[in-house]
């Protein structure tokens, strides 16, 4: 059947995208560029709509201040992509687990045993994050064409962490401790966890997303075994049930503090780029990495907030380390609230000559 009108537009816009160009496996110069947490406390224009905000999960539920927020960034800099303003742990809410966020402290979610945590049904948790779907189809609206739209979502191990600790942790020790002792029922916390966000990353896919994004913020400090059954096959599950729903788009992966464990996650997940955090050592990773996976990362969010010469000079050997190859300049984790907003601005002219 021949690609109606529409179809064909969409595709031609589409082609036009940079990020969308390299995950095909393009390499350019300069590359694309956009940064974990563009959309945050380190603009004025955000700290405006948030403090309109009755609590923060109420805030990523609420498309039209969502949907602000994400386009922000956009308007102030001209990134080549923009991501959903959303976060990690609408999962767990979403399956029926208290989250509420602490000023100054961060994430808390109710105290439920393992085995509890366990019983979550993955059933209709996308649903009812329907209001996302929203926040995506009112964000690509507003974009300039050659702007690549991204959703996300936690990765199982990741949020199950948050789950079992009820707050971050700086070791993960229960939930570590919980994997070894108690596998069969993590295992189903995790396979719960991974149909959910699949089936979120699907709705996403659905409402605009041109690419997804797999965020392990924690999977520093595994062992091998213990990686392979937390991160490993429950990020293939995701990916996995993503392409079996027909969904095409560009899937990114991101283990954090993974280590030497990145070269296996980048070969048995299935994910089409992966993305590197600013402690793994770039040669490293240039040399160990797939040739031909597009690769995102790493700067050093410090480095953005001393900005200068530093500054400069990281983004010059970023930029000759991965010339050659498909790359997708971003920071090595998130944008610190205290980095200054003309840094930011820095920095794209640096990329962008």
């Amino acid at each position: 059947m021949a690609e109606t009108p529409e179809v064909l537009r969409r595709t031609m816009k589409m082609a036009k995208r940079p990020l969308l160009q390299v995950l095909a496996g393009e390499t350019l110069s300069p590359p694309p560029v956009w940064l974990m947490r563009q959309a945050g406390r380190y603009l004025p224009e955000y700290r405006a709509v948030r403090a309109t905000q009755p609590d923060f999960i109420a805030f990523c539920l609420n498309p039209e201040a969502a949907a602000e927020v994400t386009l922000q960034p956009i308007r102030r800099y001209g990134f080549d992509a923009s991501i959903v303003f959303a976060d990690i742990l609408l999962i767990p809410h979403a399956m029926g687990q208290k989250v509420w966020f602490e000023k100054g402290e961060g994430p808390r979610l109710a105290s439920l045993s393992l085995q509890d945590l366990a019983k979550l049904s993955p059933e209709g948790a996308a649903d009812r994050l329907s209001p996302v779907c929203e926040t995506l189809k009112r964000v690509r609206a507003g974009l300039p064409d050659a702007c690549t739209l991204i959703g996300f979502a936690g990765a199982p191990w990741t949020v199950a962490t948050y789950m079992i600790e009820g707050a971050g942790s700086k070791d993960r020790w229960k939930a570590r401790s919980a994997a070894w002792s108690d596998p069969a029922t993590m295992d189903r916390l995790l396979a719960n966890l991974a149909d959910a966000t699949a089936d979120y990353l699907i709705a996403q896919a659905h409402a605009g997303a041109d690419v997804l994004k797999i965020f392990e913020s924690w999977a520093e400090g595994l062992p091998a075994p213990l990686f392979d059954r937390v991160v490993i096959a429950p990020t293939r599950r995701i990916v996995e049930r993503v392409r079996a729903a027909g969904i095409t788009a560009p899937i990114i992966g991101f283990p954090k503090g993974a280590g030497p464990h990145y070269v296996h996650y980048a070969q048995e997940t299935g994910i089409t780029a992966i993305a590197t955090d600013h402690g793994l050592d770039t040669g490293w990773a240039v040399a160990n990495l797939p040739a031909s996976m597009p690769v995102q990362g790493q700067l050093d969010p410090a480095v953005l907030k001393a900005g200068g010469k530093a500054l400069e000079s990281e983004v010059r050997r970023l930029l000759d380390a991965w010339a050659g190859r498909p790359y997708v300049f971003n920071l090595g984790h998130g944008i610190n609230p205290d980095v200054p907003p003309e840094n930011v601005g820095a920095l794209l002219a640096h990329i962008r000559g």
